[in-house]
């Protein structure tokens, strides 16, 4: 997984006469400064409820709200990734970091993917363990789940609505806002739960609502752990169709070839594209090429674009042309 030093494509083939543009305004580094105070406050409120919930939940017996705890401590450990991802990604890049840190946004959403997927493992047992054993009536306090629980759909619908504005833009900002989303109706089932427990002493439904909880961040997890691979294995980002770019660039102006085509992502929300265009005997213009990469990033979100230009000469054929050379 090239996230240190971004070895992305060895495009040494490019150096020699190859154009650069990024366009008017250059690049979209999202989410921007604003969301430092969202990723601090949530971070905070989020750490300090799972301590409360890991306290309580061992207090009380309760192993659905040690699971809700699990679930919580995913979103905090998402959300300090994110924060700490966005951070990297706003510094410069290097002599030696040519693409910066943009990386280490995706290498954030793969390591919460990872920790939360451990988390689901020691709950899965533990639950496991308890439903075998059984659990004796009135082992789990159902008052203390339901209070609890109710405060735990508080914060985390209070945390949710701080990452409204950034969900559209960034895999990580939108990883933070559906945990969110997610955990406060995860927080009514335990509430549900608990209340049930209280009055009808079903203290086998603890364990069994865990591992629905289990089961949930499971699903929820697989999409961000796929995502996260796919960008980090250098996968064309879901929202940019290969094909129709192919077809721009092989209509503008003077373009009879397209190859070594390449897009990949630089970070969550900033893609790259290479390119070669044979346009034979065309003048060197950089109106060409400055309109090419203005309408790759308006009509395909490809702020980074790079078009190697060749005249086509068949006794110097490009090395790199055949659709199985990388």
């Amino acid at each position: 997984m090239s996230t240190h030093d971004h070895h992305h494509h060895d495009h040494s083939h490019e150096e020699s006469g190859h154009e650069h543009s990024h366009g008017a305004g250059g690049h979209h580094h999202a989410p921007p400064a604003g969301f430092d105070s969202a990723f601090a406050i949530g971070s905070a409120i989020n750490a300090a409820f799972v301590i409360a919930e890991v306290i309580f939940g061992l207090t009380a017996h309760s192993v659905a709200l040690l699971a809700d705890a699990a679930h919580n401590l995913g979103d905090v450990l998402g959300l300090l990734l994110a924060w700490w991802a966005v951070w990297l990604g706003r510094r410069q890049p290097t002599a030696k970091r040519t693409y910066g840190y943009g990386r280490s946004s995706i290498l954030a959403s793969l390591a919460n993917a990872v920790v939360l997927l451990i988390g689901v493992g020691g709950i899965t047992v533990e639950a496991t363990r308890r439903l075998i054993e059984g659990v004796p009536t009135g082992d789990v306090d159902g008052k203390t789940v339901m209070i609890v629980a109710a405060v735990g759909i508080a914060v985390n619908g209070f945390t949710a609505l701080l990452f409204v504005r950034g969900r559209k833009g960034d895999l990580n900002v939108r990883g933070a806002f559906l945990h969110m989303a997610a955990d406060a109706v995860v927080s009514a089932g335990v509430v549900v739960s608990g209340l049930i427990v209280m009055l009808v002493g079903w203290t086998w439904l603890d364990p069994v609502v865990s591992l629905l909880i289990a089961a949930l961040i499971l699903f929820s997890t697989w999409g961000l752990l796929r995502d996260s691979v796919n960008l980090a294995l250098d996968k064309v980002p879901e929202h940019v169709d290969v094909e129709k770019v192919r077809a721009f660039l092989a209509q503008l102006p003077g373009v009879s070839e397209v190859h070594d085509l390449h897009i990949w992502a630089l970070s969550t929300t900033d893609t790259a594209l290479t390119a070669h265009l044979i346009r034979p005997g065309a003048p060197q213009e950089d109106d060409f090429l400055h309109d090419a990469c203005e309408a790759l990033k308006e009509h395909f979100g490809i702020g980074h674009a790079t078009l190697q230009i060749e005249a086509g000469d068949q006794a110097r054929p490009c090395q790199l042309a055949p659709s199985h050379v990388v």
